[in-house]
Order: C-alpha cells, then structure tokens, then sequence
C-alpha cells in the first residue's frame, strides 16, 4: 500500500495514543500487536545509548527523550543527527544497516520504547503500514542528516548554534535547555572558547539568558531570524510530526 505523512500536533501520551509520532500514526491493529515488543527504557543526561560501530539488538522510539548521533573523528566529535519524539533511532535497519552509525547520547532524563530488531524485521516483511512509515522516515532522516553535513560546513558558529537550540526547544516543549558549552561545543564541532563568545554574544543581544544549569530561549522570533536557512527546512517545527493523510 501507499501511504503519505505530514506534520502534525503531537498525539496524547498513552496506551493507545503514543507520545512518539511514528507510533502514534500507526493504525490502532498494527500498534495493538506491536504493543507486548514495546519495551520501556529510560535514559539520563550523557548516557550513550548505543556505541559506534558496535551492533544494535533494538531500535529506540523515544518519547520524552531527546538524543544525539554523534561521530568522532580524531578525538573530535559532531552531531550527524537529532532524535526526538518525532522519530526513532536506528532506522539504518530499513537498509540492512546492523551497527550504529555513531555514538548515540541522550540529552536528557527521559523514556522510550525498545523494539527488538527481529521483530523490527518482522514488521517491516508484512508490508503493512509500519513498513511504510519506516521507509517514509529513513527518507526524511538521510535528508536530515545531509542537512546538517552541509550546514556544518558552510554556516557560522553564530548561525548554527541558534539552529541546534531550536531543534532542542521543539523536540523538549520547552525554552530551556539544560546543556554544557563543552557539550554544545561538541555537538557543532566547535572549539569550547567559540561557543562560550557565540552565547554571550546572543545573550547581549536579549536573545538567549543563562539558566540554572543551561540556557534559556528569551526571543524565539530573534533567534529563528538570525539562524540558518537549515531549521526552517527541517520540517521537525514545534514538535510537530507525521500522520497519514
């Protein structure tokens, strides 16, 4: 079957209505027998969920989660990817992928739902609306990713830096965001210096104000207008995600 996806507010938590947005579009007989596979997990600021290179048993649906892929290069790391309610880590399965495509950290205390990746495989042989949704998101997810590749080589540390903030606001609900500048810094692919200059800089500028133990979106307006072209053509606004239409 064919199926299209767009974005969409975020579904009420719960049994039968998901918090994360690929599950909760899944028609109720198809989530219904997912269900029993779901395992719960939790996570907590700087965990690594799965190492580089190491192979994944499971696929992780977070639901108040939000994680990073991160690739190291010479004891230098950079995201390659943001993951939030809005979608799923380890989608490289729809491909064969079986190793993680780099270090995946958790930003935050939150939970998710493990599948197990035999299950994940018989899923994706039924052919039904799950195999859709997944190959829909490897789609968006490549996209993503090449997205932020090529942001990372042509935008200033000013400009991405305000990306990646708004990326985290939509996926969290919130304008705080608990993070270190040596973790920030890590992320963009930046010196520490470089990023403690960027924030100060946005703050005297009214768009940002130090938190206890992160930062503080003050102007969201200010800091989407002097981000790059990259957050707009995200499609992941306002913790919006994909139902069917």
């Amino acid at each position: 079957m064919s199926q299209t996806y767009a974005a969409s507010p975020a579904p009420r938590a719960g049994a039968s209505h998901p918090s994360n947005q690929l599950l909760a579009v899944l028609p109720a007989a198809e989530y219904r027998r997912l269900l029993p596979d779901l395992a719960c997990r939790s996570v907590t600021p700087g965990e690594i969920l799965y190492k580089y290179g190491q192979p994944m048993d499971d696929l992780f649906f977070p639901e108040d989660a939000i994680c990073s892929i991160v690739r190291t290069i010479e004891d230098a790391g950079v995201e390659v990817a943001m993951i939030g309610r809005e979608g799923v880590v380890g989608i490289g399965a729809v491909i064969g992928a079986v190793e993680a495509i780099g270090d995946v950290m958790s930003h935050t205390y939150g939970s998710g739902h493990a599948l197990r990746m035999e299950v994940f495989h018989r899923e994706m042989a039924r052919h039904e609306s799950f195999s859709d949704l997944m190959t829909w998101y490897s789609h968006l997810f490549v996209n993503t990713a090449m997205q932020t590749a090529a942001c990372n080589g042509l935008h200033s540390a000013v400009e991405r830096t305000c990306r990646w903030l708004l990326m985290m606001a939509d996926r969290a609900g919130r304008d705080d965001c608990r993070i270190t500048h040596e973790t920030l810094a890590m992320m963009l692919g930046v010196r520490r210096p470089t990023i403690t200059l960027v924030l100060g800089t946005l703050t005297k500028r009214g768009m940002l104000a130090p938190s206890r133990g992160g930062i503080r979106i003050v102007d969201r307006r200010a800091l989407e207008s002097t981000s790059c072209e990259c957050y707009r053509r995200a499609g992941l606004r306002d913790g919006t995600g994909p139902r069917h239409t």
